[in-house]
């Protein structure tokens, strides 16, 4: 969209609408897990609990800021440009030309360094629900002026160039947001399962591969200690382990062993999930029409 015609609150309102039925829709899907465990197991139904205590705490201790409460997000957190500035210094980091970061507001300090230190920012549209990827650079700004405004969702919408499946890209490293890690590299989201669908599709399209790092920043204390370790056995086939956590106060590099997913698990992706995503549905068609075979769907929500 041109910056003349973009209205930036118009378009803010429309999203934190839908952030908040996401979010109702999450606390919903949490009770309705949590309540089937008991009986049929729910694949990935235990990370509530975990997730709920690293809420709870943060918002108990006011480690949590705004959005708040940050139950059921990306949790932002106290020091969370302290994080963004040690993750910076990471070869990783200056090496790279192309870095994908979540949209979420812990890491809008990552995205702005991203920009100023002259590399490319992709970041997904939330939710991946009006687009799918996005480039951003310094030079596509108006101006320097705008940066701030270009590290928010509203600001990659006016300025982003889209990303298609057809894109020839590389990327460097990705970041991620978490709710909590550990020291193993299990990560837990927020429960919508969007970093590993952005993380299939970027794979199916070769931009990443498993050398790819996957970085995460979070605050110390959704860093897990060795009583709440999760049991790599128990993570799910599409979970996205991190190799490198970024805090406030240290680099954790987790040296990983757990498999990265190859791509898109058809067959655990709701046609709930799938209706609410385009891109997932053009991707689909295009490979069933390529293979000549139906996919698999997963189970409904």
């Amino acid at each position: 969209a041109s910056s003349s015609s973009f209205n930036t609150p118009a378009y803010d309102a429309e999203r934190l609408k839908l952030d908040d039925q996401a979010r109702k829709a999450m606390v919903a899907k949490a009770a309705a897990d949590i309540a089937a465990e008991t009986g049929l197991r729910v694949e990935g139904a235990w990370k509530w609990a975990l997730r709920k205590q690293v809420w709870d705490h943060m918002e108990a201790n006011d480690i949590a800021q705004q959005p708040r409460p940050v139950h059921h997000r990306i949790p932002n957190f106290v020091d969370a440009a302290a994080a963004a500035e040690r993750l910076a210094q990471l070869p990783e980091f200056q090496q790279a030309q192309v870095v994908k970061v979540n949209p979420d507001t812990p890491q809008k300090q990552v995205r702005y360094l991203v920009l100023t230190g002259g590399k490319t920012l992709m970041t997904p549209q939330p939710r991946l629900r009006t687009g799918f990827f996005s480039t951003l650079t310094l030079a596509g700004l108006p101006g320097k002026s705008r940066l701030g405004e270009a590290c928010t969702s509203a600001g990659v919408a006016q300025w982003g160039k889209p990303v298609s499946l057809d894109s020839q890209l590389k990327v460097d490293v990705v970041v991620v947001g978490s709710s909590c890690v550990d020291r193993n590299g299990c990560r837990l989201g927020k429960g919508e399962g969007f970093a590993e669908l952005e993380y299939g599709v970027l794979k199916w399209m070769g931009a990443i591969d498993d050398s790819t790092p996957v970085v995460t920043t979070v605050h110390d204390c959704q860093v897990l200690d060795a009583i709440n370790t999760i049991d790599p056995a128990n993570m799910c086939p599409w979970d996205v382990p991190v190799d490198i956590i970024v805090t406030p106060t240290q680099v954790i590099r987790t040296g990983t062993r757990l498999p990265k997913p190859p791509g898109i698990l058809w067959d655990k992706l709701s046609p709930q999930k799938l209706g609410q995503i385009r891109v997932l549905q053009e991707l689909k068609a295009r490979i069933e029409e390529q293979t000549g075979t139906a996919l698999p769907t997963g189970p409904d929500e």
